[in-house]
């Protein structure tokens, strides 16, 4: 009799002993008992007989995942501390029959000497980051090297950090590979799933694009992970395992020996730091930015954005509008010298707490009264507001009443098919100005947006994150990059940080390197940083539990 240490998939267990009369290999499926219901479980190890009776194993399937996945598995547990068995419910399992028929494909894609350079450099490293500018032709590079692996007989994963990306890229690569491709993601239906999971199986799959759970699908022959738009927050899994895609991307891509392409046109300060680069530079299009920043304290539109909002309107042309998300707190800023109220020991926001007249930080804890005055210049004009998205539309709506106005955030865009409805509305000019939060800056291809209004980014610029400013400048130039795709276009800033924010809007990358300086001896990637949380059905069992690991 043989005793193996099972995984039950799904459960929040450890390991658990079962025997079996057959020799069982490591991470096959087999179906187990788990009080008195049928489970499907991994195999992890094989072990000594124990001193306790096992139960023994129902029977074995075809599915398993690869030898190399058991030291993914182990890094996702013990890395976003989580079971084993939690780790492994994130993956697909293979099938030990799996075809992988020989296809030949020529698409009329093209490359520039520069995007051919930056195609070979991406191909010569293990990880590399795709540094390009908004319009510098990094999907084409994307597509080209699909079009090389598929004719090498391999596979490609295309990961996106939103499914709010997925029509405009979808259509993109069924131009170009048909029905080669498949979009995974978390709202497509389990009968769809299955589908695409035979059609892996089959061999008629060969590039898979979608969001976080498309990294665990079983391609064979894999022969590029990309991971586009890799500085996005969106890689990052809010429930257990906690994992961030991108640097998942990166274990699974050392684990198979396949090349790691991260892109962005705001790439995180960690990835510019760890990783070999290559620096695309300009647009595909001959069209011009020209930035414009106005110093304000408000969220609505001021004269020359408002004039400029009109203009554009009675030009026929589109314009795009941000407002930054509401968040769980808000925070003191002052009007004098535009800084916020900041934790003495972590240099970020305090959040304002009215019920309890104090302000705190969310990083120490560290609290203190709500301050009269500003601590850096000692004015009383310390201030706290934000309007929302559906306030902005309302009072555009007031100011230019013929305008065709549309909402684009979370509460109007629940549903994949409203996501599309409104971004084809947009593309046909049925939708004069579109106003929303961050969805507006993920990558969208907007072909007539002459004018991008942001609106409140010191919101964003003083949340109590150290990232804050490596978000706020990213989400500018993310957001500018959606206008100017055909022609010129203007990008107005309202905001009191303009001197800081100005010397980055052309050169992202001196920003980095400045956001470097400030980080060193306190931050990422110069220290680690853990978050930990604690949460029982009790408050004081939570309590203890944190008091006794302090």
């Amino acid at each position: 009799m043989n005793y193996y240490k099972i995984a039950v998939t799904g459960q929040k267990l450890d390991l658990l002993t079962y025997k079996s009369g057959k020799e069982i290999e490591v991470l096959t499926v087999v179906n187990v008992l788990l009080l008195n219901k049928q489970k499907e479980g991994f195999v992890i190890e094989k072990c000594e007989k124990p001193s306790f009776e096992c139960i023994e194993i129902i029977s074995i399937t075809n599915n398993f995942l690869p030898r190399e996945y058991l030291k993914i598995i182990n890094f996702i547990s013990s890395y976003y501390f989580c079971t084993i068995s939690e780790a492994l419910n994130l993956f697909v399992p293979f099938e030990k029959e799996h075809k992988n028929p020989k296809i030949e494909l020529k698409t009329n894609i093209k490359l520039s000497n520069i995007q051919q350079k930056a195609l070979d450099f991406c191909l010569s490293e293990k990880i590399s980051l795709l540094f390009g500018d908004t319009g510098s032709g990094k999907t084409e590079i994307y597509m080209k090297l699909f079009e090389q692996l598929i004719n090498d007989n391999k596979t490609a994963i295309f990961l996106m950090p939103e499914i709010s990306l997925t029509p405009q890229i979808e259509k993109r690569l069924k131009e170009h590979f048909g029905e080669l491709v498949a979009i995974w993601h978390s709202k497509i239906t389990k009968a769809t799933k299955e589908k695409i999971i035979l059609q892996i199986k089959e061999g008629k799959i060969k590039i898979i694009a979608g969001a976080r759970s498309a990294l665990f699908l079983p391609l064979e022959n894999l022969g590029v992970i990309v991971v586009d738009e890799e500085h996005d927050d969106s890689y990052k899994s809010s429930s257990r395992p906690r994992y961030n895609a991108r640097d998942m991307a990166i274990v699974i891509g050392e684990a198979k020996k396949t090349p790691v392409i991260l892109g962005s046109a705001t790439p995180s300060v960690t990835s510019y730091k760890k990783f070999p680069f290559f620096r695309l530079k300009g647009q595909y299009f001959d069209a011009k930015k020209r930035y414009i920043t106005i110093h304000s304290c408000e969220e609505t539109p001021q004269d020359l954005a408002l004039n400029e909002l009109k203009k554009n309107f009675q030009n026929q042309k589109q314009a795009i509008v941000f407002s930054p998300t509401r968040a769980n707190f808000k925070y003191l800023i002052c009007k004098e010298c535009a800084k916020s109220v900041e934790c003495p020991f972590c240099s970020v926001g305090m959040s304002l707490h009215n019920d309890k007249n104090l302000i705190k930080c969310h990083y120490c804890n560290y609290t203190e009264s709500i301050p009269k005055s500003c601590p850096s210049c000692k004015k009383d004009t310390l201030m706290t507001k934000r309007i929302g998205t559906e306030e902005v539309v309302s009072w555009i709506k007031n100011q230019i009443p013929t305008a065709r106005v549309q909402k684009f955030d979370r509460d109007s865009v629940n549903t994949n098919k409203k996501l599309k409805t409104i971004l084809d509305d947009f593309n046909k000019q049925n939708i004069d100005i579109l106003v929303g939060t961050q969805m507006l800056s993920k990558g969208h291809n907007y072909h007539e947006v002459n004018l991008a209004l942001i609106l409140g980014v010191d919101y964003v610029l003083n949340t109590a994150d150290f990232r804050a400013p490596e978000r706020t400048i990213s989400l500018i130039l993310q957001i500018a990059g959606r206008a100017g795709r055909k022609e010129d276009a203007a990008v107005i800033i309202q905001t009191l940080n303009d001197a800081y924010i100005k010397k980055y809007l052309d050169d992202y990358e001196f920003f980095l390197k400045d956001e470097l300086e400030n980080r060193k001896e306190l931050y990422p990637p110069f220290k680690k940083l853990a978050r930990v949380l604690f949460s029982h059905t009790k408050d004081e069992k939570a309590k203890n539990a944190m008091q006794e690991m302090v």
